[in-house]
């Protein structure tokens, strides 16, 4: 007699930030098809709750650049669960900062993305490692970019907090691995989706010529390393980040 093997993340309580549509939501459609349990939060309240209904998840809203909301985040999950096992750090601004050169860049600009990309990574992952620990077995995916291995021109301020985002991951693997929390990053390359519908398509041409594996990448691509490293065995890769682009970049 022969049973099916359980469900990768059967049993495992994911949060996904940044989930009500492109990569976030793609990320939460994997969790959810290798059996999590989820939690979905964005600044997009509309879109996110169609998504968690979609995925038959929890929705909460959250706004990156606002300590106190990310704080309510914290403090709504430990009520309602007190315990999670991982957290997708996807939600970034992604849309609308790129062509300027470095020096035609507003101040405005610049402090809004380090605000909601860094700052509010820092924010969340502060307000959820807690409940990370007492799970026994936490993991953190960090969502970068290679862009900021390959050293993407025209996007400096986006460019630089993923560069932070990787920064940071190494540097949160070190404090939190004695808590038995583990920190990893995925750099993915440009990808065709809603949220990418602005860049320009010599860009989407630079990456789907120059790939190992040429042609275009879509969200769905990128899950399935995400979703591993959600699992309790994923805590020897802490640290490491993983530039899932079908080889644009090596490292």
């Amino acid at each position: 007699m022969t049973t099916d093997a359980p469900a990768l993340l059967s049993g495992r309580t994911i949060l996904v930030t940044g989930a009500a549509r492109g990569v976030g939501r793609a990320i939460a459609e994997a969790c959810a098809a290798a059996g999590a349990r989820l939690i979905l939060a964005d600044v997009m309240e509309e879109a996110g709750r169609a998504a968690a209904q979609a995925v038959g998840a929890e929705f909460l809203p959250v706004d990156l650049a606002e300590p106190d909301s990310v704080a309510a985040l914290g403090s709504a999950i430990a009520a309602r669960h007190g315990a999670i096992h991982g957290l997708v750090n996807n939600a970034a601004i992604a849309t609308g900062i790129g062509g300027p050169e470095f020096d035609q860049l507003t101040i405005e600009t610049w402090d809004r993305v380090m605000r909601v990309n860094v700052r509010g990574t820092w924010l969340v992952t502060r307000a959820l490692v807690p409940l990370l620990q007492a799970s026994g077995s936490g993991r953190i995916v960090n969502i970068a970019s290679d862009t900021a291995l390959w050293g993407a021109p025209r996007l400096l301020a986006y460019t630089s907090s993923k560069g932070a985002v990787i920064s940071m991951t190494r540097s949160l693997a070190r404090e939190l691995g004695p808590r038995g929390v583990g920190v990893t990053c995925v750099a993915p390359g440009i990808m065709r989706c809603e949220a990418t519908e602005y860049v320009p398509e010599e860009r989407h041409r630079l990456y789907e010529t120059g790939r190992a594996v040429p042609g275009p990448q879509l969200p769905g691509d990128i899950t399935a390393t995400i979703a591993f490293l959600l699992t309790p065995g994923a805590i020897a890769l802490t640290g490491q980040v993983l530039p899932v682009n079908a080889g644009f970049v090596f490292t």
